[in-house]
């Protein structure tokens, strides 16, 4: 089982034809504050990179509520991770609340917002800063050959408009297709 066949099976779901890199788990990660953090929420998982970089930086005493909607996907990730600070939820990032159990310090997510459609991005987005505590932070990744295209900008201004702080990394050369990282950050 790979990424590759579960975009071919559920394109609209995955999103993605190829895990991400290190390289983009280290650039999601960098800068969240994850190594102070209590409590992490990851949207998109998938086959579990960004879950491994989170996890990486995470102190002995926090968790990491993993939120995946493909059930392959999903029980792939808690059968392949043993880490007590990890908590596969099955489930819709919309119902974020429902999965975990207090203000979140930072939220990761390898969602593909531009494919999905308008109303449940607004959602999702919606969850995210209904659960997120003040100061913190969100980060996702885009395709950078895809960042002029109408629903990235469309996104990008959505982030704007939620967030205090809203800022882009440098181009992730290093993953397929390459891409950059938005980075937002919520008034403390």
């Amino acid at each position: 089982m790979s990424i590759t066949t579960e975009f071919l099976r559920r394109p609209l779901m995955t999103g993605a034809v190829a895990p991400s890199s290190r390289r983009l788990a280290y650039a999601m990660t960098e800068g969240a504050g994850l190594e102070r953090a209590r409590l992490v929420a990851e949207l998109g998982p998938g086959t579990g990179v960004f879950t491994d970089a989170i996890l990486a930086r995470l102190g002995p005493d926090a968790r990491l509520v993993a939120v995946e909607l493909n059930p392959v996907l999903a029980a792939r990730l808690s059968a392949t991770r043993r880490d007590t600070r990890l908590t596969v939820v099955r489930g819709s990032a919309a119902e974020l609340a429902a999965a975990v159990d207090g203000p979140v310090d930072a939220v990761v997510s390898g969602l593909p917002w531009t494919v999905m459609p308008q109303d449940r991005r607004r959602r999702i987005l919606d969850a995210v800063t209904e659960v997120l505590a003040s100061g913190g932070r969100f980060s996702t990744f885009a395709y950078l050959h895809a960042a002029w295209t109408p629903p990235a900008r469309a996104f990008t201004a959505e982030l704007a408009c939620r967030f205090d702080r809203l800022e882009r990394s440098k181009a992730v050369w290093a993953n397929l297709p390459p891409a950059f990282v938005h980075r937002a950050t919520r008034r403390p």
